[in-house]
């Protein structure tokens, strides 16, 4: 079987995402393809059962008046009514606004009020509670349709629940695949706020083109399988999980939902993947964990969990580099595979063909680290604003890199700022009822200006350095780019997350939240007494803060001189949504930060 073959003939269909998926429902009506853990089992849906509730959903929808263009939001964890209602959405010519769960009521009220949408999808109980002093404002919504029947109040015919909503559909007597005809690949499907690290979300207008050549490249550029079982744990409201969703469905791969991070570890050993997208913090916690429980062993066993790392790094950048691997080399990578690495396939399942990693930049050494472990990890590169641009492939991956652009998508770097320009049918329509923003990012040339710095090597493959916006000069006038140094630094198993500060002063510097398990083991195991120390008292103790400055500067040494972090701040809680020190999506709101954190910059960057 060739990439793709799993999605020929879509070309064919009408270039709209209800087509390809209904069709994919229907090719495989008599395999259970979407799967959803409920308490203690599974709740499988066939293709049959799956085509069966986006007709129902979508015609119950026409009844109470749905029309196209209309725009219609969805609150809620992962699960299948997640998709279900937004393909019954879809199969109207409406528009799905997809609201992330962790985002806050007054972000919830913004993009209902700014989208204007007149019926809001709501999962469960608890996230009702949530957004219900958002919900109670917005005049304009004429539905608000619950997932759990539990979650519904009494005495208030605003409400339904999604049973009652299908029970309607089934009697609506109207043709699903006339209302599908109607739609066509130019109509509107979504509006995606963006996470907004600065200044107020924008609505990212998508069309079915969008996602539907995504679909049929993307199938084409890399080894998808109907065989295939995926593990879905990013967020559906997040793009990235949205347009894989979308390709894995159209060629039949089997998908279990994931609500949670928390619930990942078991759900992988139960699930045995064989492919799955995550984002670089997915792979930064496991790493560390793995790291934690092998330096924890003791005696020979940690001596040689250590001995197994290095073998890998060294293995794997062989092979990256396309220098033949020494036999001995060979040879001892073949023991610790089988002592060791062969234990970390074991933990994800033991099937896992390949990780697809977007979002942010993994570091080389973890990325060494699960490929000579033999877990694949292919990175790749996309916004809300371009869907999924480029990926490494299997056969051709270069480690650090996003990989090369998917058939008819252009890229390039711009020669005067070192921009990302992208180009091709991904790119969105533009920012809801903003076109001056719009005309900002896409020039008359039809280029997306990503924000993105990178470059282009010898090979064609693409690299990111660092954000545009986030690029800062220290006081001499060198410029840093922070996310790099960030990259680097997470490699160490005692930081749990950093940011690198230093703007307008004379060095950079980093703000630290220690992961503290992993941080008082290695206090004691080097002889310091912390058993009663808090969280608080230990980010004051010169020791501690020598300790990590150590392994600061051990990991950014090879950097110019400038970039190197000498000094650091600890810091005794984690950087957290709510208090807005974080997007939805776990980037980092450096403005924010710098205000909040201003006094501890100075004092370890200088004033």
């Amino acid at each position: 079987m060739t990439f793709g073959d799993n999605v020929k003939g879509f070309e064919k269909l009408q270039q709209t995402i209800p087509h390809f998926i209904m069709e994919s429902f229907r090719r495989n009506e008599n395999r259970d393809i979407l799967h959803c853990k409920v308490g203690n089992d599974w709740q499988r849906f066939s293709g049959k059962k799956a085509k069966e509730k986006v007709r129902c959903l979508s015609l119950a929808l026409k009844a109470l008046g749905v029309e196209k263009g209309d725009r219609l939001a969805i609150i809620s964890e992962n699960r299948p009514e997640w998709s279900f209602t937004d393909l019954a959405i879809l199969s109207l010519g409406a528009v799905t606004v997809p609201i992330f769960t962790t985002q806050a009521v007054e972000q919830i009220r913004y993009i209902l009020e700014n989208s204007g949408s007149k019926i809001l999808f709501v999962s469960n109980k608890k996230i009702l509670g949530h957004a219900e002093p958002a919900i109670a404002t917005v005049e304009r919504l004429e539905k608000i349709i619950l997932f759990d029947e539990d979650a519904k109040p009494e005495n208030n015919g605003k409400y339904l629940t999604l049973k009652e909503l299908e029970s309607l559909g089934s009697t609506v007597e109207d043709s699903y695949e006339k209302l599908i005809s109607e739609i066509s690949t130019e109509d509107l499907a979504t509006i995606i706020y963006t996470s907004g690290t600065t200044g107020e979300p924008k609505g990212v207008m998508l069309t079915h083109k969008n996602f539907t050549t995504n679909i049929l490249a993307i199938s084409k550029g890399l080894p998808i399988l109907k065989t295939d079982r995926s593990l879905a744990v990013l967020p559906l409201s997040h793009i990235f999980e949205r347009c894989v969703f979308y390709i894995l469905c159209s060629n039949g791969v089997s998908i279990h939902y994931c609500p949670s991070f928390d619930q990942l570890a078991s759900l992988m050993g139960e699930v045995k993947p064989t492919i799955m997208t995550a984002v670089p913090r997915l792979f930064e916690q496991v790493y560390h964990k793995i790291v934690k429980k092998g330096m924890s062993a003791g005696g020979w066993k940690t001596k040689l969990f250590v001995w197994a790392l290095d073998i890998g790094q060294k293995y794997w950048d062989a092979k990256e580099h396309k220098r033949k691997v020494p036999t001995n080399l060979a040879v001892k990578h073949a023991i610790a595979d089988r002592l060791v690495f062969s234990k970390w396939r074991e933990a994800i399942g033991g099937r896992l063909r390949f990780f697809v990693s977007g979002g942010a930049p993994l570091s080389k050494k973890l990325a060494y680290a699960f490929w000579a472990a033999g877990i694949p990890i292919l990175q790749g590169y996309g916004m809300t604003e371009a869907c999924i641009v480029s990926a490494n492939r299997p056969e051709d991956n270069k480690v650090g890199s996003i990989g090369k652009p998917f058939d008819g998508i252009e890229m390039k770097i711009d020669e005067n700022t070192g921009e990302i320009l992208v180009r091709g049918d991904n790119v969105m329509l533009g920012y809801y009822g903003k076109p001056e923003e719009t005309a900002k990012v896409i020039d008359e040339q039809g280029w997306y200006h990503t924000g993105d710095v990178g470059y282009m090597d010898e090979d064609g493959h693409f690299y990111v350095t660092d954000r545009l916006k986030d690029l800062f000069k220290l006081s001499n006038g060198k410029y840093i780019a922070p996310l790099q140094i960030e990259s680097l630094l997470k490699q160490s198993p005692l930081i749990s997350q950093v940011v690198v500060v230093g703007a307008g002063r004379k060095q950079v510097g980093a703000l630290i939240v220690p992961d503290w398990i992993t941080l008082r083991q290695t206090l004691e195991e080097e002889g310091f007494d912390v058993k009663n120390l808090t969280n608080e008292e230990l980010c004051e103790d010169p020791a501690v803060i020598k300790r990590i400055q150590k392994d600061a500067y051990e990991l950014t040494k090879e950097l110019s001189e400038y970039e190197r972090v000498r000094r650091v701040y600890l810091l005794p809680r984690e950087f957290s949504i709510d208090k807005g020190e974080m997007t939805p999506t776990l980037k980092i709101k450096r403005s924010v930060i710098d205000e909040k954190y201003s006094e501890a910059i100075d004092e370890i960057c200088g004033s």
